[in-house]
């Protein structure tokens, strides 16, 4: 691996490279980011990028909105977070590193990874990710070193080359075949100091190096209004002399020829760019309801269950009514009940009546009051049976088609009211369960 010095011939024009943008920051990245999801997929088909990546910082909220758009314009989506990483030497001044999806463990992963930076890991209002966290808990994820707001990218910087290949050696192992050390060159301070000593690095190290261009806006015209986002984020003001300026006007979405221009002495940076994307096939899948799977009773499927606990349900309801209705109506009753079970099981809904049962009687049994049924749930005799609802269907007239109609499928859903008083402690029964 020969990575030569950066020498810029201003004759001969660079040849234009495929390039993946990885490193952006949009709306969802509340410090900082100013890029719009449909602006940015937008930028990409523009600039016939085959990919682009969302990786905001420490959070994953834009991220369904962010898939969306790009696969319906045809790019392929790149899910990730820039993520703060722990600095025991200053824990108000955390690293930075960057995290792609390469898959759905990987996306899990993630996810674990955030949720325990903001559980555990909070310094300066910062979720950090320890890095104790890794070992066994990274499958599936690619690693950006983070350029030179890592802490490969800050040793390196203050001339510890031992810390510095210390540390490409922990992520080497926790990332095995998938740790990239991140260039910039973005005109922050000090910058092209930390990518020579990158690429020696890389050199001696056999690591893999990757070009970002770290985009917070789309345009260099949406620099002052990115710095207004951020005096926002910082409570200052954009006259202040004194407050830090942490970005510049080149953070925008260069186009692969500008990009291959900046990086024309290292073109393997930005091949490992189009490599990276090729390696990340996470998908997300819609339109599939995952419902918790309800435990049953050995040799019992899910609808026996139901249609046992429904017909016993309605024995103890028909018990109220006077003797006389009770002749009249009893084959009203079970008619309405074989007709709403056979619909909730052809829906594949019976799980979701006794979970929703099951919780329900537990906050009766423990004392927290419930609701007696509001909606379009209270037009199923199943959930009256069931105590779900405490409304006769069948006396107030009420369609259960309202609330599961075979010919319009969703996903039912039962209104409940719990006392404010108890509602946290069957929250956590739901949970715990």
């Amino acid at each position: 691996m020969c990575f030569p010095e950066r020498v810029i011939c201003c004759e001969i024009p660079a040849v234009s490279r495929p390039f993946v943008h990885l490193h952006i920051h949009t709306e969802f990245s509340l410090a900082d980011g100013i890029v719009r999801i449909e602006d940015l997929v937008q930028a990409a088909a523009r600039e016939g990028m085959p990919a682009v990546a969302m990786t905001d910082l420490a959070n994953l909220f834009g991220m369904v909105k962010f898939y969306q758009a790009a696969i319906s314009t045809g790019i392929k989506p790149l899910i990730g977070a820039d993520v703060w990483l722990e600095n025991p030497a200053d824990p108000n001044k955390p690293y930075r590193l960057v995290l792609l999806c390469q898959s759905t463990l990987g996306y899990r992963n993630l996810c674990r990874l955030l949720t325990r930076a903001y559980a555990e890991g909070q310094h300066s209002g910062k979720p950090c990710l320890g890095r104790s966290w890794f070992e066994g808990s990274v499958s599936g994820l690619i690693a950006l070193s983070g350029a030179q707001e890592g802490d490969i990218g800050q040793a390196l910087l203050s001339g510890n080359q031992a810390q510095a290949e210390e540390l490409a050696r922990g992520y080497q192992k926790w990332f095995p075949g998938c740790f990239y050390l991140e260039l910039q060159r973005t005109g922050q301070p000090l910058q092209e100091d930390y990518n020579h000593a990158a690429v020696h690095l890389a050199r001696a190290l056999e690591l893999p190096v990757v070009a970002t261009n770290h985009v917070m806006f789309l345009q260099t015209g949406d620099f002052e209004a990115h710095e207004v986002r951020v005096c926002i984020q910082d409570g200052r003001v954009l006259t202040d002399s004194r407050r830090p300026r942490r970005y510049t006007t080149q953070q925008y979405f260069r186009s692969a020829r500008e990009m291959s221009e900046l990086f024309q002495d290292i073109p393997e940076a930005l091949d490992n760019t189009v490599e990276i994307a090729r390696r990340c096939n996470f998908r997300l899948e819609f339109g599939r309801n995952y419902l918790p799977a309800y435990p049953l009773p050995s040799g019992m499927s899910i609808d026996e269950l139901l249609r046992q606990k429904a017909e016993a349900g309605l024995e103890q309801r028909l018990k109220l009514l006077p003797a006389a209705r009770l002749e009249a109506e009893r084959k009203t009753y079970t008619d309405r009940l074989d007709l709403e079970l056979a619909t909730i099981g052809k829906m594949g809904f019976p799980g979701y009546f006794l979970i929703v049962a099951d919780f329900i009687q537990w906050a009766k049994d423990n004392g927290i009051p419930v609701g007696p049924g509001r909606g379009s749930g209270a037009g199923s005799l199943v959930a009256y049976c069931l105590g779900i609802t405490e409304l006769d269907p069948i006396k107030y007239e009420l369609l259960f088609e309202r609330f599961l109609n075979p010919e319009r499928v969703s996903l039912p859903d039962f209104d409940v009211d719990f006392c404010i008083e108890g509602r946290d402690r069957v929250i956590g029964y739901v949970t715990e369960r």
